[in-house]
């Protein structure tokens, strides 16, 4: 015993941020659970952040282009945020139901309910592609986009719909590694996917080399290459053997009692997404009613906030998982402790964060404009919703935490509240009858999520999630 205690390796903090990177095989239902949410989430975070940058990315290339290829790429993911409502609202269901067979030993049963979540996945985003893809000129028009924008990003426009699917298959292989405990897979194939992006975005919009100058629409054609190659490697590692869950040629048959079972819970989530991003297509709409610069400016801002929102989203999927796996193992105490303890850690990200954005937002949004119009717009957006990062910290773990008890209806409701009866109403209020134009839009945004916050808060001290079956 003597001589296991000496040969038995010391774990520091380097050794266990290198361990959660590489991927080892772990019980996150035994042991610390502060060192289960850090193997956890340091890879979630990362992976987040690589998804953040097909974003950021794109933006950085396409403020090249002025304004209105700005406002394309705006107006576009704003009518895209459905498709990601819906692979959001797919991917909890997904993560809490192979979590929960994780947590119960039954790996089988994990591996049935992810070919499930595949098959239901790519019948429904096909789905939303296709209408998508043919009216994406008048889809932008229904967005207020004038007809110079119609006529120069429905080709970007058109390619961004289509890859719906592709979308689709990245965040629910993703969500089956996470709700597995094998966080280190999801973040190396959106690792691999956007140094893909990252080498091609500059080739196709401006025709670098032996690549066509396809201006806007390059940056679409680019990030559909990076995303399909991730989607490869994912189905690779999914069935070859290399991650805890392997679908096998059977599992690939339609099983009804699962199939409904997630379809029942995907329905939840997915509204829930819908409900948030409803409301953020409302805002755009609001924004574009002052032109373009200033949907440019908005642009701007919203993508910087998710670049960083993103890895606070991969932390708090550390608590989705740990209470996903700790209710399969009959420790719902061991799953609230671990959602206490995240939710101090994003608080304490997302807040210095949001000293940053108060306090210096000239600079981070300077990075992407120097367009002194656009650039006010997005300073304004940065600061005003910086004042809420606590609060999105705090409301992002607690919603987290029931969808990863199955329990999709309680965050529903809470959004709904939230983003319909509070945020819609109140920015429409301050923009226009409030003559705070653009300022009131961005303000109405921390204030609906504090309200959030709250009401997350109560509906968790309750408790009921903890009896939650799936």
């Amino acid at each position: 015993m003597a001589t296991a205690a000496i040969t038995q390796p010391r774990r520091t903090v380097w050794t266990s941020l290198l361990e959660a990177i590489r991927g080892t095989e772990q019980d996150y239902t035994e042991g610390s659970i502060s060192r289960a949410i850090f193997l956890l989430a340091i890879p979630m975070v990362l992976e987040m952040l690589m998804e953040s940058l097909f974003a950021i990315v794109d933006v950085f290339w396409v403020t090249r282009l002025g304004a209105t290829a700005i406002a394309t790429v705006g107006l576009t993911e704003s009518m895209m945020t459905i498709v990601f409502s819906v692979a959001f609202g797919m991917a909890l269901s997904t993560t809490a139901m192979v979590a929960r067979r994780i947590g119960e030993k039954d790996h089988r049963g994990a591996s049935k309910a992810a070919a499930q979540a595949i098959l239901l996945g790519v019948a429904v985003s096909a789905v939303m592609a296709v209408p998508g893809l043919l009216l994406a000129p008048k889809l932008l028009g229904l967005m207020g986009a004038p007809p110079d924008l119609v006529a120069t990003g429905h080709h970007y426009a058109a390619i961004v719909f289509g890859s719906s699917v592709v979308v689709m298959l990245l965040f629910l292989n993703n969500a089956i590694f996470r709700g597995a405990g094998d966080p280190s897979i999801a973040m190396r194939v959106l690792w691999t996917s956007n140094l893909i992006n990252l080498a091609l975005d500059p080739c196709f919009i401006f025709g670098l080399g032996p690549f066509p100058r396809l201006g806007v629409t390059g940056a679409a054609v680019s990030t559909l290459i990076g995303r399909s190659f991730g989607v490869f490697y994912q189905f690779w590692v999914l069935t070859r053997g290399h991650s805890r869950v392997v679908i096998r040629p059977g599992d690939w048959r339609i099983g009804t009692r699962v199939m409904g079972s997630l379809a029942r819970v995907s329905a939840t989530g997915v509204s829930q997404f819908i409900v948030a991003h409803i409301s953020w297509i409302a805002l755009v709409r609001m924004i574009s009613s002052f032109g373009s610069v200033a949907v440019a400016g908005y642009t701007i801002g919203i993508r910087i906030f998710v670049f960083v929102i993103l890895p606070a989203w991969g932390l708090s999927g550390a608590a989705s998982t740990m209470v996903g796996q700790n209710l399969g193992a009959k420790k719902p105490d061991r799953a609230q402790r671990a959602v206490w303890m995240t939710v101090a850690y994003n608080m304490l990200f997302l807040g210095l964060v949001g000293v940053a954005f108060v306090s210096v937002p000239s600079l981070i949004a300077g990075i992407f404009t120097s367009d002194p119009q656009v650039l006010r717009y997005a300073i304004g957006c940065l600061r005003i919703v910086g004042y809420g990062n606590v609060t999105y910290a705090f409301g992002m773990v607690m919603l987290q935490a029931f969808n990863g008890a199955g329990d999709t209806v309680t965050p529903t409701a809470i959004n709904t509240i939230g983003f319909i009866f509070i945020e819609i109403p109140l920015a429409w209020a301050l923009a226009f009858p409030a003559h705070m134009e653009v300022r009131g839009v961005f303000a109405s945004i921390p204030i609906a999520e504090s309200v959030i916050a709250l009401m997350g808060l109560f509906m968790f001290t309750r408790g009921k999630w903890k009896q939650r079956k799936i």
